[in-house]
């Protein structure tokens, strides 16, 4: 993904690119399309009564990754305790639906390869997150 170079260009960062921040940003983009495509394998499975709570964890982090993907984009009049607060939810979606997918991986494999996407993404939003108590200006 290109999310580093493209916030490089914007007026706002003027080159100063907060990486942490922007590792995120597309650890966030991938993990909703990795978790939208594990609910939808879970639908697909024959025991599917027994994936309801993960079909609606990777739902739920798949939106809040993709919200929050799009929240530390934005760089025009930054907002830094709203774009914590966003980190913050979408670390623990992570860590929630990586903890049911995780109980799914032996079985499904498309589990497996989501728990460790939501593991990537969460850890990719705590380094965010210490990006941002870093600095003492709003977040590139």
């Amino acid at each position: 993904m290109r999310a580093e170079q493209m916030l490089a260009t914007h007026p706002h960062v003027k080159g100063a690119v907060n990486t942490a921040l922007a590792r995120c940003v597309e650890a966030c983009f991938d993990c909703a399309q990795v978790c939208a495509s594990c609910a939808d394998a879970c639908l697909g499975e024959e025991q599917v009564a027994q994936l309801v709570q993960c079909v609606r964890l990777n739902m739920d982090c798949a939106d809040v990754c993709l919200t929050t993907g799009l929240i530390a984009t934005r760089r025009s009049g930054g907002d830094v305790p709203l774009i914590e607060a966003q980190l913050r939810a979408c670390q623990l979606a992570c860590a929630r639906c990586a903890a049911e997918c995780e109980r799914h991986a032996q079985m499904h494999e498309h589990c497996a390869i989501c728990a460790a996407a939501c593991r990537d993404c969460e850890r990719a939003c705590e380094e965010a997150i210490a990006s941002l108590a870093d600095s003492q200006t709003p977040a590139h």
